[in-house]
């Protein structure tokens, strides 16, 4: 997945949970950034901390900068969570789940899986293939990461309606995709979300597969590396 061109800046304040002031380095001008991440973003938000930004001029948008990377002492990292998706998606694209399915299965995006909700992908192979994607990057020292960074009532609803169609008879497969350099192994984030945690754990007995993709992430993009299973 390649980023456009990044502006640099420096980090000011985050505030309102998706606003960010930002002054940029090119031009020490201050300007208000759209930040496009839910959670805490623990150890992603340093004050005065070096910040990569993309700019879109589209007229529905007040908003016209994103704030996409951020350089910590651990590592780089992005914070636009949502793009965790297109990232598994090139993914599937590139055969890493070659283990798991044929590549040429087709497969599609926002399948309804549960009341209201949908999966982020599903793979038309066999009986179905239902697969949920988590954005990391929660960083807790000496590599490891975890997962949520903030109780998710959302992400625990998840793990049930993916067990649900495992009992159906459907294959489900939930994806932590690493999006912070410094992490080289995730687990769940009991310290934060036990009530996650105790339903991960449960949702795994239940038949989930549980698998983590690593990636290599720059101010150019961030591409697919490396996919590990919880067994590996």
């Amino acid at each position: 997945m390649d980023f456009p061109e990044l502006a640099e800046g420096r980090l000011v304040k985050r505030y309102k949970r998706f606003i960010a002031d930002v002054r940029l380095s090119a031009t020490s001008d201050l300007i208000c950034a759209h930040c496009p991440n839910t959670g805490a973003m623990t150890g992603c938000q340093p004050s005065g901390g070096k910040i990569w930004l993309s700019f879109h001029d589209v007229q529905h948008r007040k908003l016209k900068w994103t704030w996409e990377l951020v350089e910590t002492d651990t590592g780089l990292v992005c914070v636009h969570a949502a793009l965790a998706n297109r990232v598994v998606a090139e993914a599937i694209e590139h055969g890493f789940f070659a283990s798991l399915w044929p590549a040429e299965a087709p497969w599609c995006r926002e399948k309804p899986l549960g009341a209201g909700s949908r999966a982020d992908f599903f793979i038309d192979w066999k009986q179905g293939v239902f697969i949920e994607v988590k954005a990391v990057s929660l960083h807790l020292g000496g590599g490891e990461g975890a997962f949520p960074d903030v109780v998710s009532t959302r992400a625990t609803k998840h793990l049930l309606e993916l067990v649900a169609a495992r009992q159906k008879g459907y294959r489900v497969l939930l994806i932590f995709c690493v999006m912070h350099t410094g992490i080289s192994a995730v687990s769940p984030a009991e310290h934060i979300d036990p009530a996650y945690a105790r339903h991960l754990e449960w949702a795994v007995a239940s038949g989930l597969e549980v698998f983590t993709l690593f990636n290599d992430i720059t101010t150019s993009g961030i591409y697919p590396q490396r996919l590990v299973g919880v067994e590996d």
